[in-house]
C-alpha cells in the first residue's frame, strides 16, 4: 500500500477514520450555526459569549474525569455514549429554534451538557488511536485525520455559511446531529480487546497515577506549562484582535481576513499531506520550531497587516502548527503507556483549556488600553521566545522515535 496511506491496512483504523471524518464533516459547521442561532435570539454579543464560555468552562471542568473514564472503559464505547448525548443535546438545540421557545438561559444550559460530553470524547479519541494500528503507522494515522480536520477547517465553514443563510441554523443542527447518528453503528465495528484497567481504585486515585505520569516527564510538563501561555497570546491575538485590526484596517479588511484565516488552513493542509510520506524523527524538537512560526504572522499583524503579505506569514505557521501537532501526538503515544494515556492526555487539555477565556479577556482589556501594534509585536516576541526556551530542556530536544519506525521503505530493505 502506498505509504503516505499505510495505516488504512489495519481495519480497525479504517472504521475509526470513516466515523470521525463524518463527525468533522457534519460538525465543522457546528460553531457557526451555534453562534448565528444565539444571534437570532438576541443580536448581543455578551449573549454569545455566555453560551461559548458555558461550553468552555463545562469542558475544563469534567477534563480530568473524562480522562478516567476512558482510561477504565472501552474507548469506542465511551465515544458512542456522548454522541447520544450530543444527539439530544444538539437535536434539542435544533427543536427550540424549530418551535421558537429557544432562549439564551436554554442554549447555556444545553452548552453546558455538550462541553461536558466533549470533555469525556477528548481524552478517549486521544487514547484510542495507538490501539487502531501499529506502531510504523501511528504517524500516517495522526496525519490522515489531520488532513480531514483541516480540509473541513477550510471548506467547513463556507458550506455552514450557506446552508444557515438559505434554511436557517436549526438545519445545520440536524445536519450535525444526523452525522452523529451516521458515526455510532459505524464505531461499533472497530473490536479492540478490554481495557487492562485493574478495578477497585477510585477515580481520585486514578487521577492521582495519571499525575505522577504527567509530571515525571520533563517534556510533558514542560511543553504543557509553554502552552499555558502560548495558548492566551494565540487566541487572544488571533481570535481576538485579528479580527478588530481586520474590521478596522482598510490594508487587511474583513475579506482579506477571511483569505488570511483560509491561508493558514492550507498551509495546515499541505503539512499534513507531507507527514504522511515523510517520517518524524523528531518529534518535539521540530514541533515546537514549527509552532514558533506563529509569531511571524502576528508580527506582521501589528506592524503591516497587508493581505499578501500576512497570507503568506499565515501559511507558514500553519504548516509549522501541522508539525507540532503531529510531533507531540506522536510524542504522547509513543512515550506514554496506553492504560494510562486518556488521564495524562486529560491533564494536557486542562492546561491548554483554562487558559483561553483568559487570554480573550486579557486582549479585549489590552486592545482598548495599548496600541494594537505593540501588543502584538511584543506578542509575537513572547510567544517565540517561549516557544524556543523549551528547546533548551534537554528531554524535549533529544526525544526520538524508534529507528525501525523513522526508516523509509528504502532504508530499511538496505539495512
Amino acid at each position: 500500500m502506498i505509504r503516505g496511506l499505510a495505516a488504512m491496512q489495519d481495519r480497525n483504523f479504517r472504521w475509526f477514520f470513516l466515523a470521525r471524518a463524518i463527525t468533522m464533516i457534519t460538525g465543522s459547521m457546528s460553531s457557526i450555526a451555534l453562534a448565528f442561532a444565539v444571534l437570532e435570539i438576541d443580536n448581543d454579543a455578551r449573549s454569545l459569549s455566555f453560551v461559548l464560555t458555558a461550553f468552555t468552562v463545562s469542558n475544563i471542568v469534567f477534563v480530568l474525569f473524562g480522562g478516567v473514564i476512558a482510561d477504565r472503559l472501552p474507548r469506542a464505547l465511551i465515544i458512542q455514549a456522548c454522541y447520544v448525548v450530543d444527539i439530544l443535546s444538539i437535536g434539542a438545540i435544533a427543536a427550540l429554534l424549530f418551535t421558537g421557545n429557544a432562549t439564551i438561559p436554554l442554549l447555556v444550559l444545553l452548552s453546558i451538557v455538550n462541553g461536558a460530553s466533549t470533555a469525556f470524547v477528548l481524552p478517549a479519541m486521544q487514547g484510542i488511536i495507538p490501539q487502531l494500528t501499529t506502531p510504523e503507522h501511528l504517524q500516517q494515522a495522526n496525519a490522515m485525520l489531520s488532513f480531514v480536520r483541516s480540509a473541513v477547517t477550510i471548506g467547513g465553514p463556507v458550506l455552514a455559511g450557506i446552508l444557515v443563510a438559505t434554511a436557517g441554523p436549526a438545519w445545520a443542527m440536524v445536519v450535525q446531529a444526523a452525522g452523529w447518528a451516521v458515526a455510532i453503528p459505524v464505531l461499533a465495528l472497530v473490536k479492540l480487546p478490554p481495557p487492562s484497567h485493574a478495578g477497585g481504585t477510585t477515580m481520585f486515585h486514578d487521577l492521582r497515577i495519571g499525575w505522577r505520569e504527567f509530571w515525571s516527564r520533563s517534556w510533558l510538563w514542560t511543553v504543557v506549562l509553554a502552552f499555558m501561555v502560548m495558548n492566551a497570546i494565540h487566541i487572544g491575538a488571533w481570535g481576538v484582535v485579528g479580527p478588530y485590526i481586520a474590521k478596522n484596517n482598510d490594508l487587511l479588511g474583513i475579506t482579506g481576513w477571511g483569505w488570511v484565516l483560509s491561508a493558514e488552513g492550507a498551509g495546515v493542509l499541505l503539512m499534513t499531506l507531507l507527514l504522511m510520506w515523510f517520517p518524524l524523527r523528531r518529534p518535539l524538537r521540530y514541533g515546537m520550531i514549527g509552532i514558533a512560526a506563529f509569531a511571524i504572522p502576528v508580527t506582521i499583524l501589528g506592524v503591516h497587516p497587508a493581505v499578501v503579505l500576512l497570507a503568506m506569514a499565515a501559511f507558514i505557521a500553519g504548516a509549522g502548527a501541522e508539525v507540532f501537532s503531529t510531533g507531540w501526538n506522536l510524542a504522547m503515544m509513543e512515550n506514554i503507556p496506553g492504560e494510562k494515556l486518556s488521564r495524562v492526555a486529560s491533564y494536557d487539555m486542562l492546561g491548554s483549556f483554562v487558559v483561553m477565556p483568559i487570554g480573550t479577556l486579557i486582549y479585549g482589556w489590552l486592545i482598548t488600553h495599548a496600541d494594537p501594534a505593540t501588543v502584538l509585536v511584543t506578542s509575537g516576541v513572547v510567544y517565540a521566545s517561549i516557544a524556543l526556551v523549551t528547546l533548551m530542556v534537554p528531554s524535549v530536544w533529544r526525544m526520538g522515535r524508534p529507528e525501525a519506525i523513522t526508516k523509509t521503505p528504502a532504508e530499511l530493505a538496505d539495512s
